[in-house]
């Protein structure tokens, strides 16, 4: 009885409070993701505190941390919101023009320039009520988890051997390249591979802890290893660095296509023969069956394609 009178005292909304106030770690955050005034967010973590018997969130250093029991709450109270929003929309059957779905997407800018703002435009002219968040594929981010937990739908980005416990669809493959500056070197007398090795080179900051990025895990396979003397987590910030410098870049073809008119750079071939640079989208299971995780994976797809 006294596990039934619990659970009388539990909604839903409570449970999207309590969620959102363990991944925000923060009181005032939460009410301002939620639409809430921060006395209301206070007196749902309070009445939580009290049914949970912890404190669920406590003070660390001018932050907040969960406690051990708070942390073991995010993934089911992820998972019951999950379950919630399923279980009438897709029994519904996902309408874009009344649908008011949020669509969480995480990728670099490395793609292709226009991929982002593109995708942007479709969701929202295709499904007008709805909200899309763009999510950075950042070195403080962990993609695996985000997807387990709910904060991202889908993560678009290239990877030399795929995650196998993803779901993964393919988008395009493209040649790797250099883009250098019309003024470097190379240009004029071209380069061998030892020279291209030698060369300053520029990269992106890794993606996700441990990362090392297709071009580097590929170069380490044969034995081989550049000289990278800048990084930028900013990918579209690249080659404007490139072209005030005798750095060279090497990525797809088509981002660097997008520059050669609007910048004094080059576009020259690889001396090291890789293989094609493959682009993916990425999803979990939670939504392998989703009517709107679908369509949002099928605008991806379909953005992806309109930019060859």
């Amino acid at each position: 009885m006294r596990d039934q009178a619990l659970f009388d005292k539990i909604d839903l909304h409570l449970i999207r409070v309590l969620h959102t106030v363990l991944t925000e770690r923060s009181v005032s955050r939460a009410a301002l993701k939620l639409g809430m005034y921060q006395p209301a967010v206070s007196a749902s973590l309070k009445r939580l505190r009290e049914l949970a018997g912890d404190p669920l969130l406590v003070r660390s250093g001018a932050g907040m941390v969960p406690t051990d029991a708070g942390l073991r709450m995010i993934e089911p109270s992820a998972s019951i919101l999950r379950a919630a929003e399923m279980l009438f929309s897709d029994a519904r059957g996902f309408e874009p023009q009344t649908a008011t779905t949020t669509f969480r997407v995480a990728a670099a800018d490395y793609l292709d320039p226009q991929f982002l703002p593109q995708l942007v435009s479709v969701v929202k002219s295709e499904a007008p009520f709805s909200q899309i968040e763009i999510h950075p594929l950042s070195a403080a981010a962990d993609y695996h988890a985000q997807l387990a937990e709910g904060q991202v739908d889908v993560v678009v980005g290239n990877w030399l051997q795929p995650p196998e416990d993803l779901h993964l669809g393919k988008l395009f493959s493209d040649e790797i390249v250099c883009l250098v500056s019309r003024d470097h070197p190379a240009v004029k007398r071209g380069w061998t591979q030892e020279s291209w090795l030698e060369c300053e080179h520029i990269a992106p900051t890794p993606t996700h802890p441990g990362a090392r990025g297709v071009i580097d895990e590929f170069l380490e396979g044969q034995g081989l290893a550049r000289h990278i003397t800048a990084r930028c987590p900013h990918f579209g910030l690249l080659p404007r660095m490139v072209a005030s410098s005798l750095l060279v870049l090497t990525t797809g073809r088509q981002f660097c296509e997008r520059f050669t008119d609007r910048l004094p750079v080059q576009i020259l071939k690889c001396p090291v023969d890789f293989p094609a640079l493959v682009y993916y989208q990425l999803w979990h299971e939670r939504t392998h069956q989703s009517a709107a995780g679908r369509w949002l994976r099928e605008r991806v797809k379909a953005v992806a394609a309109s930019l060859k």
